[in-house]
């Protein structure tokens, strides 16, 4: 065993009688994902399993990449359990490099194409990475570069993997080239799929990472129920358009499922409209997903300019952030297709609203739990119980949701229970139907002279003005009341934007309380991004601060 390779204390294992009861009963297959790859090339191998902008692959050719790269990896030294970051954009290759890493039994750590070096170097030290794994090339950028920085600065990174179309390099500290990684494959034994299969990231605000180990049975029983859930087929064309390793796009059911079911992953680098709805016509989309800033994109262009060659796309997904009902009523008269609310988390658990819901359900909840082992508890401050249908914490725990953080015993502490429930962070209500509705996040509330105000009730009422086309609200520090609330407001025409009075006199006549009406208003002409394209409060609440 390398010296880096996972040990039983850096992820703490779900309770032996429930991982015994979860494999007796089918949700754990006992398969890995590299199994997985394996069976659709023997089924349908002439299939196509992926395309990018530039080339396509089917799923023999992606099974033969695969175990050609992971040969390549292993001669490099990299042994199973060894970390290795991947940062590749959504191009084919990307796919070939993490189903080499599954195949070897090597653990992908989900890098996002937008880090740069002080996530990176913060995720390398976190994961003791033995190796990168980068685009080859980048549009105005150098991952190659990067990652030969983050080499220099932290011990456990040996190697820095430059990956293009079915090739893999191997560069030293000045660039040198070791020769192709894509070797004649040798065939090698399989991880255990009680094994870890990657670490995805925390999609926390804080600086430091937190890394969700997700093992392949686990993770792997995540995708195929949100397969069954969403109703994917080898007929489905999944579009990624999010980071290909975000998890919302990787498994929900995403791109990880779209093969599972033996259907085609289609990969974009620009989710601009003009760009996807082309992709979407050449590729036969049937599904993607989105974050609420670029499904407003999108239907803001289709809803001006129209929509034409969507005729293929059945499902438009939304997740990653509460999408407002006002949007989601929107989705279907303007790109044609049924919206699909999606809420979860990497840490495991994950809501749908089902394609059947009635309009009420679609548009103004944010789903309900996908497995019947899913459990959900609503709790207050004190970790007491709500009453039903009260707002309250979201605490869950179930068959794919994690017990721990990778080797970080405080957040652990922090994040879960003794008793194995994970604290999600969230406010929601549970509806009798069993379906959620997300309030916000635990941390976004604002305390205005001693009243919890949610800033996403103001901004539901103020989305319905008519001059509003998007509206975020922060808490501003003020001496007198503690916090008071600042919105942030992207007008629906450029030369004309409401007022602070405007915007608190229609809340009032909404029924809005004054003390949860804005006492200040800002006019922007977009909001500030995450890596993953939602809308960032804590660069909001960064521009308050001065």
């Amino acid at each position: 065993m390398s010296h880096s390779a996972l040990t039983s204390g850096d992820f703490i294992p779900w309770p032996t009688e429930e991982a015994a009861s979860y494999r007796s009963s089918g949700y754990w297959a006992g398969i890995t994902f590299g199994e997985l790859l394996a069976r659709r090339a023997a089924e349908s191998g002439d299939r196509c399993a992926a395309r990018d902008q530039n080339r396509s692959l089917t799923y023999r050719q992606l099974d033969d990449s695969a175990s050609s790269f992971a040969t390549g990896l292993r001669d490099l030294g990299i042994r199973p359990g060894d970390r290795v970051m991947l940062q590749i954009p959504n191009r084919a290759e990307f796919l070939e490099a993490l189903f080499a890493l599954f195949r070897l039994g090597a653990v992908p750590v989900m890098c996002l194409p937008a880090h740069r070096h002080a996530e990176l170097a913060a995720i390398a030290e976190a994961s003791s990475a033995v190796a990168i794994v980068v685009a080859q090339d980048g549009v105005g950028f150098s991952y190659v570069d990067l990652a030969q920085r983050i080499r220099r600065e932290v011990p456990t990174l040996r190697h820095v993997i430059a990956a293009g179309p079915a090739t893999a390099r191997a560069l030293s500290e000045a660039g040198a080239d070791f020769g192709d990684l894509y070797l004649p494959a040798v065939e090698q034994p399989a991880p255990s799929a009680g094994a870890v299969a990657l670490l995805q990231l925390s999609g926390g605000s804080t600086g430091i990472p937190k890394l969700i180990p997700r093992t392949h049975d686990d993770y792997l029983y995540s995708v195929r129920r949100s397969v069954e859930v969403c109703g994917l087929s080898e007929s489905s064309v999944y579009l990624a358009v999010l980071p290909a390793s975000h998890n919302f796009t990787l498994s929900s059911p995403g791109i990880l499922g779209a093969l599972w079911a033996g259907g085609t992953v289609a990969l974009t680098e620009d989710p601009s409209p003009s760009s996807a709805f082309a992709f979407i016509k050449e590729t036969g989309t049937t599904i993607t997903a989105l974050v609420p800033p670029l499904a407003r994109v999108w239907v803001n262009t289709a809803e001006r300019s129209g929509a034409p060659g969507l005729e293929t796309l059945e499902v438009v997904q939304i997740g990653g952030a509460r999408c407002p009902g006002e949007l989601a009523a929107r989705i279907r008269p303007a790109l044609g297709a049924r919206a699909q609310q999606v809420f979860g988390m990497a840490e495991g658990l994950v809501c749908y609203t089902r394609l059947d819901d009635p309009e009420d359900i679609a548009v103004g909840t944010q789903g309900r739990p996908m497995s019947d082992r899913d459990e959900l508890l609503v709790v207050d401050e004190h970790d007491r119980p709500v009453e039903a249908g009260a707002s309250g914490h979201l605490l869950t725990r179930g068959p794919y949701t994690i017990r721990g953080y990778f080797r970080n015993p405080a957040a652990n502490h922090r994040s879960f229970t003794a008793d194995g429930w994970y604290r999600t962070s969230d406010i929601v209500s549970v509806r009798p139907d069993g379906n959620l509705v997300v309030v916000g996040r635990a941390g976004d509330f604002i305390n205005r002279s001693g009243e919890k105000l949610s800033p996403e009730e103001l901004e539901q009422h103020l989305l319905r003005h008519p001059l509003v086309d998007d509206v975020i609200a922060v808490g501003m520090a003020d001496e007198m009341l503690g916090e008071r609330t600042c919105v942030f407001v992207v007008p629906s025409a450029a030369d004309t934007a409401p007022s602070l009075t405007d915007l608190r006199t229609f809340a009032r006549q909404n029924g809005l309380a004054d003390w949860k009406l804005p006492d200040e208003a800002r006019v922007v002409r977009e909001f500030p991004k995450t890596k993953v394209g939602k809308a960032s409060r804590a660069d909001l609440r960064a521009i308050l601060r001065g």
